[in-house]
């Protein structure tokens, strides 16, 4: 760890750049980061002790100046009404030169003077280059047939997380860094997965039929045998298992028998335990995925990311930590089956009709049709290794955007993996020329990323954000994530963190379209393009535990085949062949759009003195969640009266959207106010805009037990959703529900609002009653 720790130091913190015109001297791990800024100039280092040194320097022997005594006469007199003349003028000059730099000079808020104006009027910062050459630069670097180049190298038939392939891969993305000049790392770690029975196999019988081998299987299930009654509960949502038990049907002990889709399969099982099931069985049904009915499934039943044996800490070799186990890990069994096996099961099925909003099965299952599973999953130790290359900017050098994709996957993974990695090696190949050959000068740095064992639940990504979290949260502003950029092209969704929608509209209207001449915004975002393009960030996106766990800005997108979901992931059919079918042939086309996409967003945070993060955004939503939990509230107290009695107030969880509210616009004030030429204030104003995203991860919970901290946008009962769902539970009268426990849940949530409103407002001499 001390080693790796050293590494990414060097990488940061390595001889300041000969471009530059001062030096930075940082420390990417410690909280004192020091700028040094040298601006002397090359004749006042070539003047050495003869320079101005020289004369500030104590010398005994100097004999003391002794001013004369100037007469009064009229030649004297003359001389000095001259020069008090020539001083008045050249100080109206200075100050009208001042006046006229000020004027021009390129600002913080806004990067829009050409390359060699910028350059003129420099002040201390690398000089700007015009947006629209950056623009221009990036689209002539990519190219559809570099891609094919690309696919070619990247693909591999076997490149499971910790397999020779991988490994292999790895190398290879490792190279391409190097020979682009890139300054590289690795970072390795030693994970636990699980896989399928060395020998042997996972197995079924159902009614004393014929016993069925399972070849697909989901890691991280619960092992043993398991025999109960099987029950149909269409997608395994919390509503399907709602309705199943408002129908009076019994759940206890029930082997559940769900279709892929809708919600990943970890949730599937976590619904399924908490109505106490005994298994869960899980299967493609042909309404959704045209896959073929003996296609085996792969994927992974962790209710988080990361190593589920190493939670809430980096895997790195002999760390010396008591065996403990992530609170997300099943303890039900979970099994994949094929098509063909469910239809078998689904046809002979009794009991209850199913619900008609479900269609399709007749019969929901009763207590005779018993089946039986058997689950002999192997837990392996595997050494992963992710890869790094970074682009040190001119500036900032220590903050950094991070760009990253997996490598690995079940099979040939070609839309999983093979594609981002594509892209990833090729924005890397594109930026790096534009530093090298065309006189681009990031003013932060860019850190490109390929994980390992993505498919296990974005480990690589998670173990390293663990092994660096302390650095990661003070210096990375901001992630794209490159897995799945192209499945479709009928569509195009994007996830993301609020405070990047800014930079994503920005990016849709400059970027265009693969079909035509017009924006991407344009063509998929008619209307009002947040409705039409963005989409909630997943629990399974690997950009989510950058956003949720670490509080880094994130997004995620991708091309789309519109309402369906490509049906290959998580199977051994991910080949360039299906893909090319679900894109007509499109792929590189469309690969080099996302590249474009991508580099956008990731130009446009390193090139402008100020990150462009909309912190109203948040303020919207903080005011939509409040006014939801003020109406839930006033109804428990109406229904409820002896759970929550009128003295609970909302009235300081207003207080706290207000002082969010307050603070955010006061710095928009204060940008508008600051001399913004200044690189030092905008540092100071920067990272008051890269604290909003971390201060909204809850202090107030265990990152092991609770890892998913972001109150507004990440998973458990200290979210703002997670209050609204208990005072539902509340309104019901339920059971589980606790008063006492949600009024602390309450106060802790209004506390870290106000916080980060705090934290926001700057120093602590400017908080104030109103703040």
């Amino acid at each position: 760890m001390d080693q790796a720790r050293s590494t990414i130091s060097k990488i940061f913190n390595g001889e300041p750049h000969s471009y530059t015109r001062f030096n930075l001297t940082q420390n990417m791990e410690g909280d004192n980061s020091q700028v040094e800024m040298k601006l002397s100039s090359d004749m006042d280092e070539e003047a050495g002790e003869n320079g101005v040194g020289a004369h500030l320097s104590h010398n005994t022997n100097r004999k003391p100046y002794v001013a004369q005594k100037l007469g009064r006469t009229p030649k004297n007199l003359c001389f000095m009404a001259a020069t008090t003349l020539l001083i008045f003028i050249i100080g109206y000059l200075i100050g009208y030169l001042v006046h006229r730099k000020k004027e021009v000079a390129p600002s913080c808020a806004a990067s829009v003077l050409p390359f060699a104006e910028a350059a003129a009027h420099e002040t201390g910062a690398a000089p700007l280059m015009d947006w629209d050459v950056v623009k221009k630069l990036l689209a002539q670097k990519l190219s559809a047939s570099n891609f094919e180049t690309a696919f070619s190298e990247f693909s591999s038939v076997n490149h499971r997380a910790g397999s020779p392939g991988d490994e292999d891969l790895g190398k290879k993305v490792h190279k391409r860094f190097k020979e682009y000049g890139m300054n590289t790392w690795t970072d390795e770690h030693f994970i636990k997965v699980q896989d399928p029975p060395a020998s042997g196999f996972n197995k079924l019988v159902f009614s004393n039929g014929q016993e069925e081998r399972l070849d697909g299987f989901l890691s991280y299930s619960a092992n043993g045998t398991v025999t109960g009654a099987i029950l149909y509960a269409y997608y395994g949502q919390e509503s399907d298992f709602r309705l199943l038990r408002d129908r009076n049907i019994n759940l206890n002990g029930r082997v559940m028998l769900v279709r892929a889709g809708k919600i990943s399969f970890a949730e599937k099982v976590a619904n399924a335990a908490k109505m106490n099931a005994s298994a869960v069985l899980i299967y493609a049904d042909l309404a959704d995925y045209s896959i073929g009915d003996t296609t085996q499934l792969f994927g992974h039943v962790h209710m988080g990311s990361g190593d589920p044996y190493t939670p809430g800490f980096p895997s790195f070799k002999h760390t010396q930590f008591p065996p403990v186990q992530s609170s997300g890990l099943p303890k039900i069994l979970a099994q994949t089956i094929t098509t063909r096996m469910a239809n078998g099961i689904l046809m002979t099925l009794g009991g209850q009709s199913v619900p008609q909003e479900w269609g399709g099965v007749t019969k929901l299952g009763d207590e005779n049709d018993v089946i039986t599973v058997e689950v002999n999953n192997v837990l392996a130790e595997k050494k992963i290794n992710n890869v790094f290359g970074v682009i040190k900017g001119f500036v900032d050098a220590d903050r950094y955007v991070v760009i990253g994709a997996q490598r690995d996957a079940w099979g040939p993974g070609f839309a999983t993996s093979t594609v981002g990695t594509s892209v990833l090696v090729e924005l890397a190949r594109s930026i790096s020329d534009m530093v090298k050959n065309d006189g681009f000068k990031p003013r932060r740095s860019i850190v490109f990323a390929s994980w390992s064992a993505g498919e296990y639940g974005s480990v690589g990504a998670t173990e390293w954000l663990e092994g660096y979290l302390s650095s990661l949260s003070m210096k990375a502003f901001s992630y794209i994530n490159l897995d799945r950029v192209v499945t479709g092209r009928n569509g195009f969704k994007v996830a993301a963190s609020p405070l990047m929608y800014s930079v994503i509209e920005n990016a849709l209207a400059e970027v265009k379209s693969p079909s035509s001449d017009v924006s991407l915004r344009s063509q998929y975002g008619k209307g009002n393009w947040e409705s039409n393009v963005m989409e909630p960030l997943k629990l399974e996106n690997a950009a989510y535990p950058f956003l949720a766990f670490t509080g880094i800005p994130s997004v995620s997108f991708g091309f789309t085949s519109g309402s369906s979901e490509y049906p290959y992931f998580g199977t051994l059919l991910d080949t360039r062949e299906k893909l090319n079918s679900a894109t007509s042939g499109q792929v590189p086309q469309l690969a080099e759009i996302a590249a474009r996409f991508a580099g956008h967003m990731a130009l446009r945070l390193v090139h402008d003195h100020l990150l462009r993060m909309d912190l109203s955004m948040y303020d919207k939503m903080i005011r939509t969640r409040v006014a939801q939990i003020n109406k839930k509230i006033k109804e428990v107290q109406r229904l409820q009266p002896h759970l929550l009695p009128k003295t609970l107030t909302v009235q300081w969880l207003i207080s706290a959207s207000g002082s969010y509210s307050r603070a955010s616009r006061n710095l928009a004030a204060d940008i508008q106010n600051s001399d913004l030429e200044d690189i030092e204030m905008c540092r100071i104003i920067n990272d008051r805009i890269m604290t909003v995203e971390k201060n909204f991860l809850s202090h107030y919970v265990s990152p092991r037990e609770t890892p998913f901290r972001h109150i507004l946008l990440g998973s458990g009962p200290h979210t703002l959703q997670g209050l609204l769902n208990h005072l539902e539970a509340l309104r019901n009268d339920n059971p589980e529900a606790e008063a006492d426990l949600f009024r602390n849940q309450f106060a802790l949530a209004t506390w870290t609002i106000q916080g980060c409103a705090n934290s926001l407002a700057g120093d602590i001499w400017s908080l104030d009653n109103e703040i």
